[in-house]
């Protein structure tokens, strides 16, 4: 009896324990995560991304789907490879990957995370995009540095009707035009010496190699940010690098503030002439919500330098590859040139409502070549599902704006390059149609696109409205190379030489 007694006591306190376990540890419904390689230990699917890391995802997407998750290091990362998982990250979920992750290139090159880019979402991006919309890229005050875009581009389309007849490099005419207009609209002052200049504080050439080891620099895959015990050995010397640049950079903007700040001491009718006036002027600002510190300042400064600069310029010159490639293109661009310009005259800014296929040419380019091929990562701030699938906070979100514009659910014949197809039809490529992304979408769209569509739209129009371009001999349209050079824009690998001969008289400019 005690036996069977001691039996029965011990099986109810064993049924007790089950039950209290059963409650205190109730197991989690199963998580849902997005289809994706197997990661290795420690590295995660780092072997799996080549030299071109949003080429090497193209391929991935192909075989696990349009919305996939690897891990990079101990980190989740979940690449969306079509318009409509675009839209589900930039819209649909837009506010939970409104974020940034706190990369080592926000760190060190942008003020620790102080401008806009890289910034995170809170008050401080909120309060530095407003002043970029109201104050920087209304079209009030785009209109007014009109004047500075007209000026800049009659230098450059001189510069290349001096070189008539011999073989130029376009890369370099149009970085240093690029570099000149937005350091003018910028900083009142170009700041740099293409000679001797009284204000000078750099060469154009030593201020083009920083803006280029920037790009560089901010598209690295920089081993301490995914591995963060490995971080403090800094094993690809990047962190040296970016700590380098901001040092330089450092310098070039306390020399340009400074020297606002003296001229605005020295004048009593003060009036903001251009965009460091304009901030210097906001941080005084006693209602603003978070203070804007200098440090700010320079962060919004040279995100307006690198922003309108090589993208620009970068956008440019993959569309002249792609007319060179396809004469056709160049034929029926002229046809339309000639028609609403006439031959009397250069292409200015208000005549591209008339234009339709210079703006194909310009959007089948984005399209196939958009300026960042992986747009600025996201980073989520909350547990998330989207498409079904379980996003836990934390996960690193990027979108393969490469893959979307070459998506064949999306676009006809998506290889080929054909403006013809944004012909009759209104496109829009400033963010509500996921299928077409050069500039981004939602909260974190580029702030400063209309000014870059205003100088792509003016340089490109003119390059083949008064010049006939062409190849040097030897090299065929199909010789054309679109191999890629990777950075946080992607350039051609392979920089055209071309002979630019000049069809209006530059005094008419």
């Amino acid at each position: 009896m005690e036996n069977s007694l001691a039996v029965l006591l011990a099986f109810l306190h064993i049924a007790a324990l089950a039950f209290i376990s059963k409650i205190i540890f109730k197991r989690h419904p199963r998580r849902k995560h997005p289809p994706g390689p197997k990661p290795w230990p420690i590295i995660g699917n780092f072997n799996l991304i080549g030299s071109l890391p949003h080429q090497s995802l193209h391929v991935l997407s192909q075989k696990y789907g349009d919305i996939m998750l690897l891990k990079f290091g101990k980190f989740p990362v979940v690449i969306a490879s079509s318009p409509n998982m675009a839209k589900q990250f930039l819209r649909v979920h837009d506010t939970n990957f409104a974020s940034r992750p706190a990369l080592a290139a926000g760190k060190y090159t942008a003020y620790n995370y102080s401008d806009v880019i890289f910034a995170s979402y809170g008050p401080h991006w909120r309060q530095a995009r407003r002043i970029y919309h109201l104050e920087v890229f209304n079209e009030k005050r785009l209109k007014s540095f009109e004047h500075i875009r007209v000026e800049e581009r009659r230098i450059f389309l001189s510069r290349l009707c001096s070189q008539s007849g011999k073989p130029v490099r376009l890369r370099d005419h149009l970085s240093r035009y690029t570099l000149s207009s937005i350091s003018r609209m910028a900083f009142g002052n170009k700041y740099f010496s293409e000679s001797n200049h009284d204000k000078a504080i750099v060469s154009m050439d030593e201020l083009q190699e920083m803006l280029d080891e920037w790009f560089l620099l901010n598209a690295a895959l920089n081993i301490g940010d995914w591995i963060p015990w490995l971080s403090f050995l800094d094993l690809q010397g990047y962190v040296k690098k970016m700590k380098s640049l901001h040092r330089k950079f450092d310098r070039f903007n306390d020399y340009v503030i400074d020297d606002h700040q003296a001229t605005r001491a020295a004048e009593d009718d003060f009036f903001p002439k251009d965009v460091v006036d304009m901030l210097l002027l906001q941080a005084e600002d006693p209602n603003l919500e978070v203070e804007l510190t200098r440090d700010c300042i320079k962060g919004l400064l040279l995100d307006v330098l690198v922003a309108g600069t090589d993208t620009s310029a970068t956008a440019v010159e993959w569309a002249v590859h792609e007319i060179l490639k396809h004469p056709r293109v160049t034929e029926k661009a002229k046809e339309e040139l000639d028609r609403v310009i006439g031959r009397n005259r250069w292409a200015e800014e208000n005549d591209f409502s008339q234009l339709p296929y210079i703006d194909a040419i310009i959007m089948e380019s984005l399209r196939l070549h958009p300026p960042g091929t992986l747009l600025v990562p996201h980073y989520a701030t909350d547990d998330c599902k989207v498409a079904g699938y379980d996003i836990s906070k934390g996960t690193i979100v990027s979108i393969n704006a490469w893959s979307i514009g070459r998506d064949p659910n999306s676009w006809e014949a998506p290889e080929s390059f054909l403006p013809e197809r944004f012909m009759g039809k209104e496109t829009d490529m400033l963010g509500s149609n996921y299928a077409l992304l050069p500039f981004g979408s939602g909260r974190r769209r580029c702030p400063g696109y209309s000014l870059g569509l205003k100088v792509v739209r003016s340089t490109l129009a003119n390059l083949l409205h008064g010049f006939n371009l062409k190849l040097v001999e030897g090299v065929k349209p199909e010789d054309i190379s679109m191999e890629e050079m990777y950075g946080l824009t992607i350039r051609p690998k392979e920089p055209l030489s071309i002979i630019m001969e000049p069809t209006l008289p530059d005094y008419l400019y």
